[in-house]
């Protein structure tokens, strides 16, 4: 395939390059307050809510998201007398409003209409109406309705004092991102003739010729359904290719029709960057469409530190977003409803995390939602005002917590100060997802998560970056999963090294191209040269198993899932296998060239081993360790015009003492702060440094 098709270029481009970081029209504090879906109430509640949202200092609400079938109760029939009411009376009490488009939830009229734009799963079976996202982005029918209403809300709406920003959509991606019925399968047809030209094209970038599968003509290309084993892999990735961007389609029509009919208000639609929680949207490709980055995110309580997810997620946002502020659109105030177990957020949390995300680039926290429903699937789902109204722990924690966001809005347009980047690539998940990879216990999320976490406790505040995208601002890049790398990947990194970065890349990296082909040679590909070294072969470990890992000064590392048969070609051999079929060959090695250096780990590091390798890398990226900090206590800073703002997270249940660089005034309790800064317990301290 030429080198100037849209799916190499997809890949080449995919480094953030934010169409805007805007802010909310009108908005001079941060943001603060949540979804609020009056519709499920009396009007007469309506000041009630007014007047408490005042109380809680309250800034901006999210309204209209899922209200197509009350602003279009028939089709062509519009009833907009409900939201004029309450638009006006936000703008009154000054409230902004972040209004909706509610293009997530067509109405059942609508489905029974075009019964078609229903989803079709890769197993054939057409999804029902009645619950949310059950749709099929390629039909267009949904398309003309989408534009439809988005039209009438911008004429409407769009120069309306209240509008501080508009909403596209809801969490594209969750819960349906591709849909494979007959009309998925004409748009990907010509998605395919558009992206290759030819379907010669295509059999070359998918390697048809394997298992007999080329194609002569278009028409007989089908989206990647359930087949007897395993499908193209090629096919696969392409697929998820266009599912992304027909998503991504739909968005910047309804965009383009807002910016036209509504200028000067910025428009977003609500990431869910957390890895935990969608995996099928490139975000570096969504980062550039939008006005201003937002997310949303949730606690995933699952044993782990919870606050470390929540750390990543943030970082991630702010990292596709250009490292401008960005905005916290949806958490909890406390538990959700739809884990297997759902625990309360003990005293305090909801301040720390929100905070946190606020340390890490958001301009705000804002909630799902405002006033807890009644009836539906989320009504265990934890509110700003909850079921037990105002005399409750959660109403005391918003109102509390409110008053500390707004003693923060010096801050407002600084940026996060980062330490070191973490590559990290949507694409590249994808393709090392497919079926039947080396090992299944080889998961690059796990890595990096394993990584962050590695990071985060050595108090290092973390960018992520597109693998092509410029590095030379970070004195160090860690690499824990990059199985798909393109030519234009590996020259990048190769030139950070050679100008003097470190890097640190974990195994089965540089692997294949965008196409999922093998890179010729031996692996690991276009990683070669970079880190000085050749892959003979893989060795993965079957479950349980255990490899013992050695260096000269006698130490010990363990490694499990994975080992490979490595050789060195001008790398040096830091730690040996000492046992396994790898046994006496090279484990971790570490590559001078040019004026920098770059570490291979050939098997997964346990947390404290991994620690180590860090360690090491850290020391050849001259990166202080910070001592002087406990464990799961985190220190961020954002910087801008306004001054430097030194975070101070602790979220352990012994009070900390942290040393500052400068005197400063603490914002929260108007203290000033000099030499130690005493954090109790659970608590946020934030420190407007002097000078």
């Amino acid at each position: 395939m030429p080198d100037g098709s849209e799916a190499a270029q997809t890949a080449k481009s995919a480094s953030p390059a934010v169409a805007g970081a805007a802010a909310p029209k009108g908005l001079t504090r941060l943001a603060f307050g949540g979804d609020y879906n009056p519709e499920q109430w009396p009007e007469s509640v309506w000041h009630e809510d007014v007047a408490l949202m005042r109380e809680a200092g309250v800034t901006m609400v999210s309204v209209g998201i899922f209200s197509w079938a009350l602003l279009e109760p028939e089709p062509g029939v519009h009833d907009f007398g409900w939201l004029d009411r309450l638009l006006d009376l936000l703008h009154e009490n000054g409230i902004r409003a972040d209004l909706g488009t509610p293009t997530v939830c067509p109405p059942a009229w609508f489905y029974r209409s075009h019964p078609d734009a229903l989803p079709v799963t890769r197993e054939g079976v057409r999804l029902a109406f009645g619950s949310r996202g059950a749709i099929c982005h390629s039909n267009p029918a949904y398309r003309d309705a989408a534009a439809g209403i988005t039209t009438q809300l911008a004429q409407r709406y769009g120069a309306h004092p209240a509008v501080a920003m508009w909403h596209v959509h809801n969490e594209y991606g969750v819960p349906v991102s591709a849909c494979y019925c007959d009309t998925c399968a004409e748009h990907f047809r010509r998605w395919l003739d558009t992206t290759y030209g030819s379907v010669e094209a295509v059999n070359e970038a998918w390697g048809t010729t394997f298992w007999g599968q080329r194609y002569t003509a278009f028409d007989q290309i089908d989206p990647p359904r359930l087949t007897p084993t395993a499908a193209n892999p090629a096919q696969q990735l392409d697929y998820r290719r266009f599912a992304d961007a027909t998503m991504r389609e739909n968005f910047v029509r309804e965009r383009d029709i807002l910016h036209r009919l509504s200028p000067g208000v910025p428009v977003t639609t609500n990431f869910m960057t957390a890895l935990s929680q969608c995996d099928s949207v490139d975000y570096w490709a969504w980062g550039r469409e939008v006005d201003i980055v937002t997310n949303d995110h949730y606690l995933i309580t699952d044993g782990r530190r919870t606050h470390v997810n929540l750390a990543m997620a943030a970082d991630i946002t702010r990292s596709v977003g250009g490292g401008a502020p960005w905005l916290l659109l949806e958490h909890s105030t406390s538990g959700v409803n739809w884990q297997p177990r759902n625990p309360a957020k003990a005293p305090g949390q909801m301040a720390r995390n929100s905070l946190t995300h606020v340390a890490r680039g958001s301009d705000g926290a804002m909630f799902f939602q405002w006033r807890q429903s009644r009836r539906g699937a989320e009504k265990f789902h934890s509110a700003m005002l909850p079921h037990a109204g105002t005399d409750s722990r959660v109403w005391r924690e918003v109102v509390r917590l409110g008053a500390d966001v707004d003693a923060l809005g010096s801050l407002r347009g600084t940026r996060t100060v980062a330490d070191v980047a973490m590559v990290w690539d949507w694409q590249s998940w994808w393709a090392q997802s497919l079926e039947w990879r080396p090992s299944e216990d080889h998961d690059a999320r796990e890595r990096a998560d394993a990584f962050y976490e590695a990071l985060y406790d050595r108090h290092l505040t973390v960018d992520f970056a597109h693998p092509e995208s410029d590095l030379s601002a970070y004195p160090l890049v860690v690499v824990p999963a990059l199985y798909l790398a393109t030519e234009a990947a590996g020259r990048n990194l190769r030139a950070y090294v050679e100008n003097g970065g470190t890097l640190v890349v974990s195994y089965f990296s540089g692997i294949v191209d965008e196409h999922d082909a093998v890179h010729e040679g031996p692996y690991p590909g276009v990683l070669r040269d970079v880190l000085g070294l050749t892959v003979e072969e893989f060795s993965p470990l079957l479950q349980g198993e255990q490899v013992r890992i050695t260096a000269a000064d006698g130490s010990e590392l363990s490694g499990d899932v994975w080992t490979e048969f490595v050789t060195p070609r001008g790398a040096d051999t830091v730690w040996t296998y000492a046992d396994g079929l790898a046994a006496g060959g090279p484990a971790v090695t570490r590559n001078r060239l040019g004026e920098g250096t770059a570490w291979y780990v050939s098997t997964r590091l346990a947390p404290r081993d991994l620690d180590v390798l860090l360690g090491w890398a850290c020391e050849d990226a001259r990166i202080a360790p910070r001592a002087d900090l406990p464990r799961d206590v985190e220190v961020v800073t954002r910087s801008g015009e306004s001054g430097r703002y030194l975070f101070v997270i602790n979220h352990t249940a012994s009070d900390a003492k942290v040393p500052l660089e400068a005197h400063g005034t603490e914002l929260l309790t108007g203290e000033r702060a000099a030499g130690r800064l005493a954090v109790p317990a659970g608590a946020v301290r934030v420190v407007r440094l002097d000078g």
